[in-house]
């Protein structure tokens, strides 16, 4: 499996925070592999300012909404809906369900083989980080807390297009008023046609 992470993944996703958590940055990418997926976050600017030395656990979940806004008058990341579960599984039975990511310093760096779903499933929905753990017991979404980053995840090779810009407004992943950019490589380095380069910023 280790060789399929020299190639390019099949998805992947920018994650951004909230308004409230605008340091927080990073990439979540798809690999397909037999009989499912391999996922790999690498996340940088989390909160765990009070524990830093011991780490934080912060929840991490695929979910059902395709796009990382929401009304203004609702938390950040409404519309991302619920833990992506086409069977309407109890949790933590979730397809969408996911270990927990384990900050140091403010950055985590995961990766975790899944036979729930191949990329092509999750393509057009959302991966979503909480500011608490999941604790894999509590419904309906394991008591993770405040959805405070957000990444849509894409086929490989859209982020080398070129698309038109949108303003974010209020309840998505950037703060008010903000552009984000178009038509840019991650922010990992790669260039079309490789994978990432895992371990850069």
């Amino acid at each position: 499996m280790l060789e399929k992470l020299n190639g390019p993944p099949e998805a992947y996703a920018d994650v951004r925070g909230s308004y409230k958590y605008p340091d927080l940055h990073g990439m979540v990418y798809f690999y397909e592999v037999h009989g499912g997926t391999i996922v790999v976050a690498e996340i940088y600017g989390l909160p765990d300012q009070d524990q830093q030395y011991l780490g934080k656990f912060f929840g991490f979940h695929i979910h059902e909404g395709a796009t990382c806004t929401g009304p203004p008058d609702e938390p950040p990341f409404a519309d991302t809906l619920t833990h992506y579960s086409p069977e309407y599984a109890q949790h933590p039975q979730h397809v969408g369900d996911l270990p927990v990511l384990l900050s140091s310093y403010g950055m985590a760096w995961l990766a975790v083989y899944t036979g729930r779903f191949f990329p092509d499933d999750v393509i057009g929905r959302t991966v979503v980080i909480h500011d608490h753990p999941d604790d894999y017991r509590t419904q309906p979404h394991g008591g993770a807390g405040e959805k405070i980053g957000c990444g849509e995840i894409k086929e490989w090779g859209s982020q080398f297009t070129t698309a038109p810009g949108a303003i974010i407004g209020p309840g998505t992943g950037l703060q008010p008023g903000t552009e984000p950019e178009t038509g840019t490589q991650p922010e990992t380095g790669t260039q079309p046609g490789t994978g990432p380069q895992m371990g850069t910023q």
